[in-house]
């Protein structure tokens, strides 16, 4: 079978590998699309890893089960997520409090060999705590989206949104996938178009905001968001920040944006080295919270399926390019560039 290895950022080769048998407990997937992560195009993050099998949103067809697998069956269309907690609430404090990241079983947990592989072997742990059957009304495509959609719902949680949200201001910085992700969930859960602001620097990313839920966007390489924002919310500041970017200058921005009792969700981690300095007092005499959220877990993936079932977000509204597997890294590269792409597939 063919599968995406990455050696360094800009060498991902194309190799011929044996597929992998299932054994107890396990399944054999094949693989019909595949995301390329935002989290896998930063070459700090993702080459500390290498060598390795790209890819960990996959979705695709149950062909093959082990002995003792009970809910699945060849045939089955599902969507895997790479990681699975134990789900042990008696034993693991972790999953007792729902902080699946942090079970140790999730962070040993893994697909096998990776995302990006024309087969998949599911273990035991991840087929019976975290894969999903696609409903007959979702794509491959839309199977792709349930874990990065996940991630999104995890963060928006644990920030919590009112019940009552017609004047509660939302800012997201950053406009790849992952902030359009944002502006659909906000969305489907009730902040309306108006009280939603998008920034980014890139005029296409601008764009799909626009016409996919936001409200009011500013293009950061002309402006500061903070002014735009103080006008747009008559004073107050944003409610919520969602700082997208792996950089300390957007963690910065979202802290001064947040207005009095504001949440900011980091949503992603800054570049090895940098240091995040915050005048304490600032953010004591103004009560904002500084929210991290990293990936997500069973609870947050059944929810953005629920999402996805109900049309409040779909692969039509943010895939922008599929490439088979052979061309795998002029898919990354192309994701990279930031520029006229959202979300990139893999297809097989």
């Amino acid at each position: 079978m063919k599968a995406a290895r990455l050696y360094s950022f800009g060498d991902i080769r194309i190799e011929d590998i044996p597929a992998p048998v299932p054994g107890p407990g396990e399944a054999l997937m094949r693989t019909m699309a595949s995301g390329i992560c935002s989290g896998d195009l930063m070459p700090w993050y993702i080459e500390k890893k290498a060598p390795l099998v790209l890819g960990h949103e996959p979705a695709g067809v149950i062909v093959g089960t082990g002995s003792g697998v009970e809910g699945f069956r060849e045939g089955d269309r599902v969507s895997v997520h790479h990681h699975a907690p134990c789900m042990d609430r008696e034993k693991c404090p972790f999953c007792k409090k729902g902080l699946f990241v942090h079970c140790p079983v999730w962070k040993g947990s893994s697909i096998i060999p990776g995302g990006i592989s024309e087969y998949i072997l599911i273990p035991a742990v991840n087929l019976r705590n975290d894969t999903l059957k696609l409903p007959e009304c979702l794509s491959f495509e839309d199977g792709v989206l349930v874990e990065p959609l996940g991630c999104v719902l995890k963060g928006l949680r644990r920030a919590g949104l009112p019940e009552e949200k017609g004047n509660f201001f939302v800012l997201v910085i950053g406009l790849g996938v992952m902030g359009i992700l944002h502006i659909l969930a906000l969305r489907a859960l009730g902040v309306r178009a108006e009280n939603i602001i998008g920034a980014d620097p890139v005029p296409f990313r601008l764009e799909k905001a626009l016409a996919l839920g936001a409200g009011h966007v500013v293009n950061v390489s002309r402006e500061d968001p903070v002014q735009p924002v103080r006008k747009i919310t008559g004073g107050r500041m944003a409610d919520l920040v969602i700082a997208g970017p792996n950089s300390v200058q957007a963690m910065h921005t979202a802290v001064e944006a947040a207005g009095p009792g504001g949440k900011v969700v980091l949503f992603t981690p800054a570049k090895p080295g940098e240091v995040l300095g915050l005048d304490p007092n600032d953010i004591y005499f103004r009560e904002v919270s500084l929210i991290p959220s990293y990936s997500t877990g069973p609870e947050d993936t059944r929810a953005a399926m629920a999402m996805i079932e109900g049309g409040h977000v779909r692969a039509d509204m943010v895939v922008t390019h599929r490439f088979p597997v052979g061309e795998t890294l002029e898919a990354y590269r192309l994701a990279a560039q930031a520029e006229g792409s959202l979300k990139v597939l893999i297809v097989f």
